[in-house]
This record gives C-alpha cells, structure tokens and sequence, in this order.
C-alpha cells in the first residue's frame, strides 16, 4: 500500500500564500474590532496587519523550505513540529516588532504583548491544523469511497468483457494462431492496468496504447460491425492521466452503443489540446430505451469522472451529450508532464 501524503498543504504554492494573507487580515481586524471604542481604529489596523502579515509570511517561508523533512514525519510530528515552528516564529517576530516600534524597553508592557502574541497564534496555529488535518481526512474518506466504487465497477464489467474475449481467442487459435496470440497480449496489458496502483498517473502515449489493443480485440470479435474513426493527431503523448481513463469510456461505448445493433456503428475518437487543457471526446450511436436498461450503463462514465477529479480536483472533468443519434462524452483535464 502506497504511503499516505502529508496533510499539511504546500506552502510554497500561490493558493496557499494567498489563504495565509487573507485569513492573517481578517484575524487584525477582527482584535481590532474587538477593542473598546476611542481607540484610533485604522492606524491600529494597519500596524497590526503588518505585524500579522509578518508571522503569517514568514511561517509559510519556513513551513515551505522544510517542506520535504516535514512530509517525511508522520503526521502527528509534523503537526507538532509546525505548531512549533509557528509559536517559535510568533515569538521571534513580536520580540523584534517591540523593539522596533517602542525601543530596547523591558517592562511588563513588553511581556504582556509578548505573551498575548504568542498565545493569539498558538490558539489560531491550532485551530488551523486541525482544520487542515480534517480536510485531509474527509479527502482520504471520498477517495476511499471512490477507489470503493471503482473496484466494484470493474469487477461488473470483466467478467463479461473477459468471457468475450476468450471466446473470440478460443475461436482463432485454430485458423489464425499468431493474431490469436497477440489478442492473448493485449488481453494480458489490459488486466495488469486494472491490476495496477490507481494513486499514480500515466503518459496519455500509454493510455492510447492500452485502447488500441482493446479496440484490436473488439474489432476481431465485431468485425466489420465496429468501425473506428481516429482523430488524435495533436494529442501531446506525453500528457499525464490517470490510467484507465479511457478504456472504460470505450468500453461502455462498444458495449452499449456498437454490439446491440445488428449493422454495428463508428466509433469515433477526437483529441486537442487549447489553453493548456487537453480535450478527448469519445462518439457512439445513442443507445436505444432498451440499451440503457443493460446492466452497467453510465457507471464507467461515473468511473472515469471520479478519477480524474481525484487526480486534477475541479480541472479534471467529463462531460455528456447524446443528442438521440450521436452519444457524445468529453474527458478535459490539464495538460501536466512528468
């Protein structure tokens, strides 16, 4: 089992920066709301963003540059050694902020906001990792449920592409041997996909591989009942996807849009690529009323777009359309190498 990532975001990323600002400002004007009135309201509220901006920034500097030791501690030390770094952080720069703003004065003014520094942002540090940690723990449970439904969307869908497949090699092995061996291969790279890790992400160059040896296999079962239109030409191989991203899409396509009808179908697949967001759509004939009725309608679409929102959150999408003739469905996710 693949070891599980740390819960604490990355730091160094624009998003998580913008978050440290946004929420550093609204805790200063939320102390400075809380003062009595009379207080000179806006030039206390810039002082103290300043200062709150300080310890917010420079924590996520330190939390990013210990970026790689922290996600080798287990989540337990990485909270506390975070919680540390940031109490330590808040006591460095208030210590500093006194003395730049009041002078090398020691007193019990000095303490005093010392401490109420300190302990605003160990309350605040706490508040903040357990919130992260339980967003962590709430995308491990969707991803678990998720890789749940996967397993058993697969285990619906083999047994009856396998009986099909075996059958069309059983029926070659007599006439045509060496094709049938070659089905037995694509057959074999089929399954050890399936079989693979779901946590990692694969070039669309082996993707596209996987679906051309499960579409040389329906087209020796089907015949000239399946007939293939490619057009992915500007399609950048080297595009990462979660593996098994297609297949099904095909499969549910053959499965219900091809097999059910006597003169067959196309099958067609078109790819591009715009603004940095890869685009690959998959057309079948519109399955009748009785064809949607077959078992497994729709779950591989389900299958697919769970996938790649696990992979790419909100950029990873799948899109259908079935306007009564052509049965449209569009996979979009953004366009990340190795």
């Amino acid at each position: 089992m693949a070891a599980r990532e740390s819960f604490l975001p990355n730091f160094c990323a624009i998003r998580s920066v913008f978050a440290i600002v946004v929420v550093g400002e609204l805790l200063a004007l939320v102390i400075v709301l809380a003062r009595p009135p009379g207080t000179q309201t806006w030039q206390d509220l810039s002082l103290l963003s300043l200062f709150v901006q300080w310890i917010g920034l420079c924590s996520a500097a330190l939390l990013c540059l210990l970026r790689r030791w922290l996600s080798r501690l287990g989540n337990a030390a990485a909270a506390a050694a975070s919680y540390g770094l940031i109490v330590g952080i808040t006591l460095v720069v208030s210590e500093f902020a006194y003395r730049l703003v009041y002078g090398p004065v020691i007193g019990s003014g000095h303490v005093q906001f010392v401490l109420r520094s300190v302990g605003i942002a160990a309350i605040t540090a706490a508040v903040a990792l357990r919130y992260m940690y339980v967003q962590y723990e709430w995308r491990a449970r969707i991803q678990a449920a998720a890789e749940a439904r996967i397993d058993a969307l697969q285990a619906r869908m083999r047994p009856h592409f396998l009986f099909n497949s075996l059958n069309t090699i059983a029926s070659m092995i007599p006439s045509v041997p060496t094709e049938a061996e070659k089905l037995v291969e694509d057959l074999a790279d089929l399954f050890r996909a399936s079989l693979g890790r779901r946590d990692r992400l694969v070039t669309l160059a082996e993707e596209l591989e996987l679906v051309d040896g499960y579409l040389r296999m329906e087209g020796l079962r089907l015949g000239e009942r399946l007939r293939l239109e490619w057009g992915i030409a500007a399609l950048p191989r080297d595009a990462l996807i979660p593996p098994l991203s297609l297949q099904p899409l095909l499969e549910n396509a053959v499965y219900h849009g091809i097999e059910p009808r006597l003169e067959g179908g196309v099958l067609s697949i078109h790819g591009t690529i715009e603004h940095g967001v890869v685009s690959i759509t998959v057309r079948n004939p519109s399955p009748g009323p009785s064809d949607r009725l077959r078992a497994g309608f729709g779950m591989a679409q389900e299958n697919v777009r769970e996938r790649l929102q696990l992979a790419f959150a909100q950029r990873g999408r799948l899109h259908v359309h079935d306007d009564q003739s052509v049965y449209h469905v569009t996979v979009c996710f953004p366009y990340q190498r190795v």
